[in-house]
């Protein structure tokens, strides 16, 4: 069965904000603007205070064109897709601007492609999604560096640090590819490139440290100019963060998926108490937490370890049961901890599996730490076994309420992961500690910023939302948003999950939506409520006529969810669409999503 639901449409008065200057300077501004992340932002506001701090007759020093500079500053590139990368390239931007150079940290798909002609010191960290591909905020610099339209590279100096999971074939493949196109274009390697497992830092932290060094070295008469603010001193440095996580009161835990369907899917309201703690519609929430005792006592009892051993680890000394409760990474196997088990279990199964690229991955797939163990049993020591564990690392969550609405408030829509596999139960490491507290517990949490999936700043415009399962999360917080702010563009909602009666997550919300003319049009996608299956990119082909009237009327599409299956035949329902409705090849219809991606009109979230 297929649900609709009738459109009820209702426009609100727009919100004047004054500016106090004229409108053709306010429109300078804007387009100076576009584009800019927070930290660009940041430099900008940081460079205008220092103009307006000189004396009135003062004559401002002119901002040298692309390459005026080129001896004096060195760019950092970023692609970052959960915000590894970013945070990489932020300490480096940090470390540059300490050794007295100067240097500006750009997103990737906020650099201005037609100046890579006139670097002369580059940086990038960039990270390697799923098969191979690039994150989202760098498919245009990418396709841009490996088309005939780049130019030749001669004067450039740079260096690559990937990130990747060697549990994928395609490790690290976007720096690999990014560092060998420069070469071919012509550009020099200052040292090689760096290529980042799960365990990020071992590699991250020498890498960038060589960085600022031979940045030091390259330019020793790199002075930073005396009126312009440096990048990182007018940052304000957050209260909360990735490093020092606020621990906040949980106020509702909720099941919102009924308790006879197949999903736990939990709503969770966390306050941010006197934090000072702020996000916009489209960030996530960053929680660390900690493994599943009854995991840690499994593992402990299968490898006959002391729980109260002693160990030391990269200058930090705890008992062994705290290194498993809340420093290591149990739940997520990867590749070097499978090669390095396969090496003490020395079980010919085990070692065609780590040999074979093919049979690794469904190995992976399903598979705990605790599987490994019971199935090619190995003896371990305590200090070998945290040395060999990937550190554990935070989980992200896209924020499902507006600040405008959950006044000091956050809201997640967690999917918890509890399953049956190899004769035992499983549990993730992150979805269950949420889906376990309650009112008398907190949890530590910090805001990542997500600048690349933001609503329109024109209030006029449409949006289309396409969020099956707990990718509506964001769009809730859409919703809530554009309704506080009275915004008159209209906002239509694609929601798909298996069933009607089990899984329609904030069906009541989104039809008190539709009643006061919040959300103008919802479609439903239930893939197991009929024979032939159903999923968000069949409704999209339906509704083909009037989703391609809105894209041709300026409305801005946004996608969350898995990145695996779903985004991808999304992708390819919306080319499709574009071809029919449109009359483009399908070349075209490639460059239309393309041009729609560049301007910010096709924004995706997924994981």
């Amino acid at each position: 069965m297929l649900g609709r639901l009738d459109v009820h449409i209702m426009s609100a008065e727009p919100i004047h904000t004054l500016i106090p200057f004229p409108d053709d300077k306010a429109a300078m501004l804007a387009r100076l603007v576009e584009g800019l992340d927070r930290a660009n932002l940041h430099w900008l506001s940081g460079y205008a205070a220092g103009l307006a701090a000189q004396p009135a007759n003062a004559e401002p020093e002119p901002i040298a064109a692309p390459g005026a500079e080129a001896a004096t500053h060195v760019t950092v590139l970023y692609g970052s897709q959960t915000g590894n990368a970013k945070r990489l390239a932020e300490k480096l931007a940090r470390q540059i601007e300490s050794a007295g150079l100067s240097a500006r940290l750009l997103r990737a798909d906020a650099y201005p492609l037609r100046e890579l002609k006139s670097e002369r010191f580059l940086y990038i960290v960039i990270s390697t999604q799923g098969d191979g591909d690039p994150p989202e905020d760098s498919r245009g610099f990418v396709e841009f560096l490996t088309s005939k339209r780049a130019p030749t590279l001669d004067n450039l100096k740079f260096s690559v640090l990937g990130l990747g999971d060697s549990s994928y074939a395609k490790f690290c493949a976007v720096g690999m590819q990014i560092d060998a196109r420069l070469k071919e274009l012509g550009a020099t390697r200052l040292f090689e490139r760096g290529d980042a497992d799960l365990d990020i830092d071992s590699v991250a932290t020498p890498w960038l440290q060589s960085a600022a060094t031979v940045a030091r070295e390259q330019i020793k008469s790199a002075p930073v100019r005396a009126n312009v603010t440096p990048l990182w001193a007018a940052r304000t440095a957050a209260t909360w963060t990735r490093e020092r996580p606020f621990s906040a009161d949980v106020l509702a835990n909720q099941r919102i998926s009924a308790t006879n369907g197949t999903k736990d899917i939990r709503h969770i309201e966390l306050s941010l108490g006197d934090s000072g703690l702020v996000y916009e519609p489209g960030d996530s929430i960053g929680v660390w937490p900690t493994n599943p005792p009854h995991l840690v006592a499994d593992i402990l009892d299968t490898l006959k370890l002391d729980p109260q051993s002693i160990v030391t680890h990269a200058d930090e000394t705890l008992p062994l049961e705290r290194w498993l409760s809340d420093k290591r990474e149990l739940t997520r196997l990867a590749r070097p901890l499978v090669v390095a088990h396969a090496a003490r279990a020395r079980q010919g199964e085990l070692d065609g599996i780590v040999a074979s690229p093919e049979s690794l991955q469904p190995f992976l797939k399903d598979r705990q730490f605790i599987d490994l163990l019971r199935a090619y049993p190995a003896n371990w020591d305590a200090a070998s076994l945290v040395a060999a564990l990937n550190p554990l690392t935070p989980r992200l969550y896209s924020i499902a309420s507006s600040l405008k609405f959950a006044e000091n408030e956050v809201h997640l829509t967690v999917a918890h992961l509890d399953y049956d596999a190899f004769g035992h139960s499983h549990v993730g490491a992150a979805s269950h500690f949420l889906a376990t507290r309650d009112e008398e517990n907190r949890i530590p949490i910090y805001v990542e910023s997500n600048d690349r999936f933001r609503l329109p700043r024109d209030a006029s415009r449409d949006v289309i939302m396409i969020g099956p399962g707990t990718g509506v999360a964001p769009f809730r917080a859409f919703v809530q948003e554009r309704a506080a702010i009275g915004a008159r563009g209209r906002n239509w909602l694609f929601f798909g999950n298996p069933h009607f009666r089990s899984d329609f997550l904030y069906q009541i919300e989104w039809q008190a939506a539709l009643k006061r003319g919040e959300l103008h049009k919802i479609d439903l996608a239930f893939s197991r409520d009929q024979a032939e299956k159903v999923y968000v990119q069949h409704t999209l082909r339906r509704r083909g006529r009037a989703l391609f009237d809105w894209l041709e009327g300026g409305a801005h599409v946004y996608v969350c969810g898995d990145a695996t299956h779903m985004a991808k035949d999304v992708h390819a329902a919306l080319r499709e669409v574009i071809v029919e409705h449109g009359g483009k090849s399908v070349e075209d219809a490639e460059a239309y999503l393309s041009q729609l991606a560049a301007d910010r009109r096709y924004c995706r979230d997924v994981y």
